[in-house]
């Protein structure tokens, strides 16, 4: 499948000139695949959902240019929270609160005022969180995290669900957790799942739904309430691989409402669907514009990049996979190549065993998919500052994160 910014990487004159105007390594983010995105999965909902919310899951990448161009393009857009700082970009953007879902885990008091202070949804992850919560102040409303026993993630490290995950509260504990909200007084529910991240496949999808809706109806039976919403998270993947193919959303929607509404016999009254999808919209609007500092042949041949595991720490992290291509005219295939930066670290790879064209010291290379989990993971190792972001809109750019320097990094420690 040809990547929607296939065509923007090989305009060598407007990658050239964005290096030249902001250095590398810069994130560089496109502001027509991101409304695209946006409205792919907005009118999917639509056609099949009578109500239903937005959640973006901040943790993905959370600058707030980008949170506000979003809500410019859906105005009741709300956030997935799992910090204070989450929070807090949320506001700066413009976005209300009021709309906006909090998930943490092992959560602080601190963290769970602030959460409450700002009027968020608090979803907790476990019944001592609700005892914690139960010392600032309760809400009227209130969610509980479900692990249903089961999840499935494109890594074991973004798996969110099941007997190794550290999220959410088993199956037979969740009627307890609702049943303690219940008798405090709390007078209204929602349901929360989230089971893992990157999954590309509709029939899995389908069984976390059947599984959320099992336990909607069996706690709103036993305990007698009645769900505001159900939350399946997010999860929705993309295709990080050349081979794989897109969510069809309307087909994936369609399938989800019908075991939605199935539930409830009385379809309009029905609680609201919530989704917090994060890589499924800024995902792949977004890519690394990185040079070629040097090259090695060694015991293996290393192409040399200013933009290391620093930079994008997915790859080390758990081995993600992300396509590269040569900014202008790729070209033929020259060899295989590892594609490492200035770390000082043997698990600095953006990539290994990768078949590449030729290229020599100055090329510009791009990353791509890294508008996810990309700066918001970076990080400053080998102290090493982190790099610009920019908004692309056809051939217009604009600055939305200048680059670190090295006094930022010690702007907090007077000697």
């Amino acid at each position: 499948m040809n990547h929607p910014l296939r065509n923007l990487i090989r305009n060598k004159e407007l990658m050239t000139s964005l290096a030249n105007t902001y250095g590398t390594p810069t994130y560089v983010y496109d502001y027509l695949r991101l409304k695209h995105n946006l409205n792919a999965l907005d009118k999917s909902l639509s056609q099949h959902f009578n109500k239903y919310h937005i959640c973006y899951a901040v943790k993905s990448n959370s600058n707030p240019h980008l949170l506000k161009n979003m809500l410019s393009i859906i105005p009741n857009l709300g956030t997935d929270c799992s910090s204070p700082g989450e929070i807090f970009v949320s506001e700066k953007a413009g976005i209300n609160t009021k709309h906006s879902i909090y998930t943490g885990n092992y959560e602080s008091t601190k963290d769970l005022s602030f959460a409450l202070d700002k009027q968020c949804y608090i979803n907790l992850d476990d019944i001592s969180s609700f005892n914690r919560l139960k010392q600032i102040g309760l809400p009227d409303r209130i969610s509980f995290r479900l692990n249903p026993g089961f999840g499935k993630g494109s890594f074991s490290g973004i798996t969110t669900g099941g007997k190794n995950a550290k999220f959410g509260i088993p199956a037979e504990k969740i009627i307890s957790a609702y049943k303690k909200a219940k008798n405090a007084g709390i007078a209204h529910f929602g349901l929360q799942c989230m089971t893992g991240s990157g999954n590309l496949d509709d029939n899995y999808f389908v069984e976390v739904m059947s599984a959320i809706m099992y336990h909607a109806k069996k706690i709103e039976s036993e305990l007698n309430i009645n769900f505001q919403f159900i939350s399946m998270g997010g999860g929705f993947g993309i295709p990080y691989y050349g081979h794989e193919s897109t969510l069809n959303y309307n087909s994936l929607f369609k399938k989800l409402s019908k075991i939605f509404y199935d539930a409830f016999s009385d379809k309009k009254n029905a609680p609201a669907l919530w989704i917090e999808p994060g890589k499924s919209i800024i995902g792949d609007a977004g890519f690394i514009l990185t040079s070629v500092v040097g090259l090695k042949k060694s015991y293996k041949n290393f192409i040399g990049l200013d933009a290391g595991m620093e930079t994008l720490m997915r790859p080390a992290l758990y081995g993600a996979f992300h396509q590269i291509f040569k900014v202008g005219d790729h070209g033929k295939n020259s060899g295989t190549f590892d594609f490492t930066g200035p770390i000082c670290e043997n698990t600095d790879r953006v990539a290994v065993n990768r078949e590449f064209p030729s290229v020599k010291e100055g090329d510009l290379i791009a990353i791509l998919d890294a508008g996810a989990y990309g700066y918001s993971m970076s990080h400053n190792f080998n102290t090493r500052p982190r790099s610009s972001e920019i908004l692309l809109n056809g051939n217009s750019h604009q600055l939305i994160r200048r680059r670190e320097t090295i006094n930022d990094i010690f702007s907090g420690c007077d000697v």
